[in-house]
């Protein structure tokens, strides 16, 4: 979220400890009725970074942490990191295979708590040593540990890997890719003045910041990070209902969060049909999936300019982000984009070849960010297929406007192959999401016998409106040709969404199947 420095920054988490030991009577942590203090939190910190450090973990060593969101396993995190380890973020819903997996990569101990403690998960971990957070049968406790007194020391290297982020596994097993502690520490700088202007931005509006989901998965630390940064209040909702829906953010004065599309449309269509006070929002971030243009219009109609829209990679952090004053200054054209890139980001859009293109002219994106992974742990091959003298390919298709302002067309990874051909569902995701009677589509393929490959897709209908699977098949016909044509069309009324908190279109094709249209 920052800006890197020229001059060697203190290594991750030092801007974090040093934020907390400055004001250690703010609160951190809310949750329910407990109050964690930012003096409070760095003690926990210190604590646990103790009980590993006796555990025998330190530099270079691997720890997986799979917990709930509370403040002991965000302390955990920055604990692991303290030492210097290698952390692992492993989501949830991974299956005995998967856990398998990751745990296989190097770690020398997981880190659970009575949320997690499965017996696959046990059976996973394998040798490694297994730690707790509060009492779990099988594991020793880290809390019950007294810490050893003396102040908290930093010991991170800054080329070692400090984070393996997972990709999503959508196609065969997720990928590790290894973030090092060089590049937290130019993603986090320790003092305000090298942060971007984005950054203060949105540190001053997470003063309330509605935490929920996952810490694994990475958007979620980083907001929390710049909250607590910010001097900001983390507040983990325990109401049945909580996040999803808008009722947390008038129950707790909520003034900024972080949701993907689908989370956010379905508070749209609750703030429709009822009256809830949203007026404390000062910052909304939408991550983690695209949103149509017309949604992320009715989203700046409903909860005013606070809303923004961050495009990312797993392999990259934040690529580029939309802010309220970009679509303020470019009401036609912002909506429909991903916006400019991040303060510190090169982005560089290629043809085939590798060659730059000229200005709105579509290729494949690559990008160059300060925080940038340094590769695929233990998969030199695929590192090298999409890192090349410091730039990633992205493998997703878009163009840079006049107004440097980004818009995606299409993924490479995400084709349908109809006919030997090449469909790419991104554009057919736009089409449909264009007409009025769509308020979000989804494309997907499935094989076919008679094509190889065949597309489907999934609509949830505009409010009040009942689309017309014969009238969105023509507009694709007209707009794309007859390969791009989906095979079926079919009308849901929500979309599920995976762990990752993206869109899981696997599952609305198990769950709906290719219905007819």
């Amino acid at each position: 979220m920052h800006d890197s420095a020229e001059s060697a920054e203190p290594p991750f988490p030092y801007p974090l400890l040093e934020a907390l030991r400055t004001s250690p009577g703010g609160t951190a942590f809310e949750q329910g009725d407990r109050r964690v203090s930012r003096g409070e939190l760095l003690d926990l910190i210190g604590r646990l970074a103790a009980a590993l450090r006796d555990a025998g973990l330190g530099p270079g060593r691997g720890v997986a942490i799979r917990a709930g969101v509370s403040p002991e396993a965000f302390a955990a995190h920055m604990a692991a990191h303290a030492l210097g380890c290698r952390v692992l973020c492993v989501r949830p819903g991974y299956t005995p295979r998967l856990l398998a997996h990751v745990f296989g990569m190097d770690i020398d101990a997981v880190i659970i708590d009575a949320s997690t403690a499965t017996p696959e998960l046990f059976q996973a971990a394998g040798p490694a040593t297994m730690l707790s957070l509060g009492p779990v049968a099988g594991a020793a406790d880290l809390l019950e540990h007294p810490g050893d007194g003396g102040p908290l020391q930093v010991t991170a290297r800054p080329e070692d890997v400090a984070l393996l982020i997972f990709t999503s596994g959508s196609t065969g097993e997720p990928k590790g890719c290894g973030v090092t502690y060089r590049a937290l520490g130019a993603h986090w700088s320790w003092h305000p003045r090298n942060w971007s202007p984005i950054a203060t931005a949105l540190a001053g509006s997470f003063q309330r910041f509605l935490l929920f989901g996952t810490l694994s998965a990475t958007v979620i630390l980083d907001y929390v990070m710049l909250c607590l940064l910010g001097g900001g209040t983390a507040v983990i909702p325990e109401e049945d209902g909580g996040p999803l829906f808008p009722y947390a953010i008038e129950r707790h004065r909520i003034t900024g969060s972080v949701m993907a599309a689908p989370r956010l449309c379905a508070m749209l269509d609750v703030l429709r049909d009822e009256r809830v006070d949203v007026g404390s929002l000062r910052a909304v971030m939408v991550g983690g999936s695209s949103i149509s243009a017309h949604r992320l219009t009715e989203a700046v109609e409903r909860l005013g300019p606070v809303v923004y829209h961050g495009y990312g990679m797993t392999e990259s952090g934040l690529i580029s982000i939309l802010t309220p004053d970009d679509l303020a200054r470019f009401p036609d054209r912002a909506p429909a984009s991903v916006g400019p890139p991040h303060p510190g980001v090169e982005i560089s859009v290629r043809d085939e070849e590798g060659r730059p293109v000229p200005t709105g002219r579509t290729g494949e994106i690559h990008v160059r960010t300060p925080y940038l992974m340094a590769g695929y742990w233990g998969r030199p091959e695929e590192t090298a297929e999409v890192l090349r003298d410091g730039l990633l390919r992205t493998r997703d298709l878009g163009h840079l406007d006049e107004n440097g302002l980004l818009h995606l067309v299409g993924r490479i990874r995400d084709v349908i192959m109809v006919n030997a051909m090449v469909v790419y569902a991104g554009p057919i995701e736009r089409v449909l999401a264009a007409h009025p009677d769509v308020a979000e589509a989804y494309v997907t393929g499935a094989p076919d016998e008679r094509t190889g490959e065949a597309v489907h897709a999934f609509v949830v209908p505009a409010a009040g409106r009942a689309p017309d699977p014969g009238a969105l098949t023509e507009l694709v016909r007209a707009d794309l040709g007859a390969d791009s044509v989906p095979r079926t069309i079919t009308t849901v009324s929500t979309v599920p969404v995976a762990a990752s908190g993206k869109p899981d279109k696997r599952a609305l094709l198990e769950q709906y199947g290719p219905a007819e249209s």
